[in-house]
């Protein structure tokens, strides 16, 4: 396995603020539709850029670590489908525009 020198690691700090994200989960399999990967990723709603990700299985408690990593950034207002675990786990609703 490659390893990666300090001086090939880039690190992004930034400040955002009244952030917009789109949310989403996409999921593949490996070797059989039964051993599924679900990838849940956040994007800035302006720039496309991501925020932070979960490789987890497709239930709400992976929305939930997802919640954590962008908890940061202070996101005041979230886009998705109508997925589920957006309706119960954003609060208040008026922060989830399906």
């Amino acid at each position: 396995m490659a390893e990666i020198e300090p001086t090939q690691t880039i690190v992004q700090l930034c400040q955002w603020e009244d952030l917009e994200a789109e949310v989403d989960e996409m999921w593949s399999f490996v070797q059989s539709k039964a051993q599924q990967r679900w990838l849940w990723h956040a994007i800035d709603h302006q720039t496309g850029q991501v925020l932070a990700y979960v490789l987890a299985d497709h239930k709400d408690s992976a929305f939930v670590q997802l919640q954590a990593l962008l908890e940061p950034f202070g996101i005041t207002q979230f886009y998705s489908d109508n997925w589920g675990a957006y309706q119960r786990l954003l609060h208040p609703p008026s922060a989830y525009r399906g």
